[in-house]
């Protein structure tokens, strides 16, 4: 048997996941995606070995960079043992010079989890002030210790400027705290509030998952309200994922969130975003940002027609008369 097809299949592969290769926006598979402009250029920071990186002028094409970190943190290990640089769900903005990329590491299906933060001058990998810093810890979270889950950060603003970080995965919902003014470490004293949460049985072990099905916070201020997003059910299925987004919204950062029709997220409220179909039958963990006036939703699908690949999905929003939002979702039909 001839062997070199096989290697020239191998070769293409590697290829197409190579730095340096470009993809257009509905072949890239990712998890967890969000993104900043610098300049004309927009990044994209994702789930994956190191903190997956891609680079796009249109929002539509995009090239592979190398990842944020070729190895492991070494802080990652006292927390998780053997940890191997599969770093999760990232979080990525701009403040006073500086971009901040919060990332988390966890052990999969266990709150023996951490977030972490690492700083750069610059996006631009050809800079040459281009370094990434990274400060160690934020949070973590501690089997039969804590019921929460320290993963999946994301970092809002209110109006006096204050930095905050919202995050949270299953167990007793997504929190929120203040950071300090260097957005390295939280605020003193402390200031912490749950933001969001599910019915879950008292009587399951501390240290699992359990039923409660709600994570990836993301906040964002529009229309004088701070609205809160976030996904609900289950992501990582491929073909039978039920991942879907929720929102509520708040005059105050700290809540409460109030859904369409008055219930509060920290007790079980939350209004459809957008839903899973036939081809596409979980989707989530959404980013949401405006760029040159246009409000644009970065998220996650399972993909029905490609084995239920998670692909990378950009949709535009607009907003009802109530001020709710409406998610275009015509990348979401059949093809």
């Amino acid at each position: 048997m001839c062997k070199l097809p096989v290697f020239r299949l191998l070769l293409a592969i590697i290829c197409l996941f190579a730095v340096g290769s470009t993809r257009a926006q509905s072949d890239i598979r990712v998890h967890d995606p969000v993104a900043i402009r610098q300049g004309d250029t927009y990044y994209l920071f994702c789930t994956g070995r190191g903190i997956s990186v891609w680079s796009s002028p249109d929002l539509e094409n995009w090239t592979k960079q190398a990842a944020v970190f070729e190895h492991a943190p070494d802080w990652t290990q006292s927390i998780v043992p053997g940890f191997r640089n599969h770093i999760w769900a990232p979080d990525i903005s701009y403040h006073d010079g500086q971009y901040y990329l919060y990332y988390s590491i966890s052990a999969f299906g266990k709150n023996t989890s951490a977030i972490g933060v690492a700083t750069n001058a610059t996006l631009d990998p050809e800079s040459p002030d281009f370094k990434w810093q990274d400060h160690g810890m934020v949070i973590q979270s501690i089997p039969n210790r804590d019921l929460w889950n320290a993963i999946d950060p994301n970092l809002a603003v209110d109006e006096e400027g204050a930095a905050w970080l919202s995050f949270g995965s299953f167990w007793g919902g997504l929190k929120l705290f203040k950071l300090a003014d260097n957005r390295l470490q939280p605020a003193q004293p402390q200031e912490w509030h749950t933001i969001a949460k599910r019915e879950r049985d008292p009587l399951e072990e501390d240290d699992r998952a359990g039923q409660a099905a709600l994570e990836a916070p993301f906040i964002f201020q529009k229309n004088g309200y701070y609205y809160l997003f976030a996904s609900y059910d289950y992501c990582c299925r491929g073909a039978e994922s039920t991942y879907k987004v929720k929102v509520g919204r708040s005059k105050d950062i700290r809540g409460p969130y109030l859904d369409k029709d008055g219930n509060r997220m920290d007790q079980g409220g939350g209004s459809i975003v957008l839903e899973g179909n036939e081809q596409w039958p979980g989707l989530g963990h959404n980013s949401i940002y405006t760029f040159d006036g246009q409000d644009y939703f970065i998220f996650h699908a399972y993909d029905m027609q490609d084995n239920g690949r998670p692909k990378l999905k950009i949709s535009t929003v607009g907003w009802d008369e109530d001020g709710w939002p409406v998610v275009d979702q015509r990348g979401l039909v059949t093809r």
